[in-house]
């Protein structure tokens, strides 16, 4: 256990992890359960049925449903209640994402979490009270919507290059604001903008702009692929007066405000993906057991098995690590000072990542399959698994591209460990000795004991191709994406199986064998699947790392390290298809 009970982001990688520690979706209580209930029927019984009406932006249809989410109090989770919201945890916040996004609207789910999450998280965290008494409760209540500006055509992944303009006026009450925000999330309905600008083209700095202030446009709604429902515009500042009681956190800390904002966005969105992937399963089971080809349904043949098994793993797997975060951040969160927010937000940025680079890959994963089992049919809008796939794919853009994230992984870890934030060198210094008594052990027979002992070794894996780059490299290892994204993707396949055996481990623990059969399926295809990818991408940063010779003969420890006796993943996959099927749905959820 780290210091004073303290997990500390990327201290996972570093040691077994007990299944106490993680919060998981069966320890909700009976305020989450009814709190995803609300939320569920508000989607299925109000937004499910104008759905056509999003897709086609009719007047008033998506702000009027975010009124109607407000009155139940789904908009205001994050907000404090002495400023009109309901103060809710962070596992309430994942329950109404993931469970808003079980709408089938990709599109109303992007304004939600908009309005939600970046659009208000940056006054609830860094506002003054002032700031937070004046829009809190209008952002709470949906009287207000809420947008982010962060994006400009010049400044996308590199967001802190960004060439929006601030001036102090001459007699010092307002700034005044010029440049363009481009691809904005709710712009042609924002009564509050979150808008980015660097004072004196210098100071990076965080404003908050009302949409009715003179000197502010929105262009014209982008023309999408996908959530096609959603508003997207530019924001264009021309002269923009804002009071300088509305510097939002302190002048030239704007990249605070932005990063970590950011950071929750991510792992939200990793919640939001989880939804969508349940309610996309509802959809293709109930095709698959109607849908007959050569005299019997689709579902019994057992490639189509293995892709509804492959959609419940991975829907597992983004539900195990976005409640282990949200868990993580409550505990980190609570009763922090204000001056420590932005480092209590920034201790879990790698968990963050690999949540947003893993679920959304995931449900990309999911949509595509959808398609494919809906055939010709998947291909058009008569069904929904085409406005599913086009959907989706914005999510590996969203919240900084997959592959950003991916740079973020190992250069958020690396740095933590060269501070001595956590024991990643001393773990790299006895790395022989560890490969040495991992070589010594028997692998376990039974499950779950079994995908422990693997999961270890796939954690000193991951130290063997990161410690020996690192110490090569040093500080020329961040030129080195592809290593950098081999480890980013080793990181991510690690918390994703160790998230989904410890709570197979956890389920076993508190409600006996039987209730833990699926999971422990589950965790099972999740481990064995992982080792030979997690081999692979070893084997390909020691040789790019040192010559021939030398990778060559740090085969033995690789081989080592990834010795198991294969299972039968077909045979568990069957199964979970078939109780897929009996149920109908998606049916882990507790």
């Amino acid at each position: 256990m780290a210091e004073n009970n303290e997990v500390k982001g990327g201290e996972f990688l570093l040691r077994k992890v007990n299944s106490r520690e993680i919060f998981t979706p069966e320890d909700m209580d009976d305020l989450h359960l009814m709190v995803r209930n609300t939320t569920r029927e508000f989607g299925r019984n109000r937004v499910e049925p104008r759905i056509d009406e999003i897709e086609e932006k009719a007047e008033g249809v998506a702000v009027s449903l975010l009124k109607e989410a407000g009155d139940l109090g789904l908009l205001g989770s994050d907000i404090p209640e002495e400023y009109g919201g309901d103060e809710g945890d962070k596992i309430t916040s994942v329950v109404i994402t993931e469970s808003m996004s079980f709408c089938g609207s990709g599109s109303f789910s992007t304004a939600f979490s908009a309005h939600v999450g970046i659009g208000t998280l940056p006054i609830v965290f860094f506002g003054t009270h002032e700031q937070k008494n004046k829009y809190l409760p209008g952002l709470a209540s949906g009287d207000k919507i809420a947008a982010y500006a962060l994006t400009e055509p010049e400044a996308g992944s590199d967001a802190l290059n960004c060439q929006a303009r601030a001036s102090l006026s001459e007699d010092g009450k307002y700034y005044i604001l010029n440049g363009t925000k481009q691809f904005i999330t709710n712009a042609a309905w924002a009564d509050v903008i979150i808008v980015y600008a660097k004072v004196d083209g210098e100071h990076f700095t965080t404003f908050i702009v009302e949409g009715d202030y003179e000197g502010v446009s929105i262009s014209p709604e982008e023309k999408k692929l996908g959530i096609k429902g959603s508003s997207t515009c530019s924001v264009i500042l021309e002269d923009c007066k804002v009071p300088v009681e509305n510097v939002l956190h302190q002048v030239g800390k704007g990249h605070q405000v932005a990063l970590n904002i950011l950071n929750i966005g991510r792992f939200k969105l990793g919640a939001a993906a989880a939804g969508a992937g349940k309610r996309a399963m509802e959809e293709v089971i109930d095709y698959a057991l109607q849908r007959a080809q050569f005299k019997q349904p689709i579902a019994r043949f057992n490639m189509i098995k293995e892709k509804i098994a492959d959609m419940i793993i991975k829907t597992f797997a983004m539900e195990s690590m976005c409640y282990r975060t949200a868990g993580l951040m409550d505990q980190k969160l609570e009763d922090v000072p204000e001056e420590e927010i932005p480092g209590a937000i920034r201790e879990y940025a790698i968990e963050h990542s690999i949540a947003k680079v893993y679920c959304s890959e995931a449900l990309d994963f999911i949509a595509d399959e959808i398609v494919q089992i809906f055939g010709g049919y998947g291909y058009t809008q008569e069904y929904p698994a085409e406005r599913m796939y086009r959907d989706s794919r914005i999510n590996r853009i969203f919240e900084g591209t997959n592959e950003v994230n991916r740079m973020l992984i190992p250069g958020t870890l690396l740095p933590k460990a060269m501070k001595g934030e956590l024991p990643f060198m001393e773990a790299v210094t006895s790395l022989k000795e560890t490969i040495k008594k991992a070589g010594e052990k028997e692998v376990p027979s039974v499950p779950l004991e079994r995908e422990e002992f693997i999961l270890d070794n796939m954690k000193t894996l991951f130290l063997m191709a990161s410690g020996n780059s690192a110490q090569v490299y040093q500080q020329e290892l961040q030129e080195e994406q592809e290593i950098l994204k081999r480890l980013a993707d080793m990181a991510s396949e690690i918390f994703a199986a160790e998230s989904s055996l410890l709570r197979a481990k956890k389920i076993k623990e508190n409600k006996g064998e039987e209730a833990a059969r699926f999971p422990t399926m589950i965790a099972e295809c999740l481990v064995y699947e992982m080792i030979n990818k997690l081999e692979g991408w070893c084997r390909e940063v020691l040789a790019a790392t040192f010559d021939e010779e030398k990778a060559s003969r740090m085969n033995q420890g690789i081989d080592t390290l990834t010795r198991h006796v294969p299972i039968n993943i077909f045979h568990r996959k069957r199964a979970l298809a078939d109780e897929a099927y009996r149920s109908k749905k998606y049916f882990l959820e507790s």
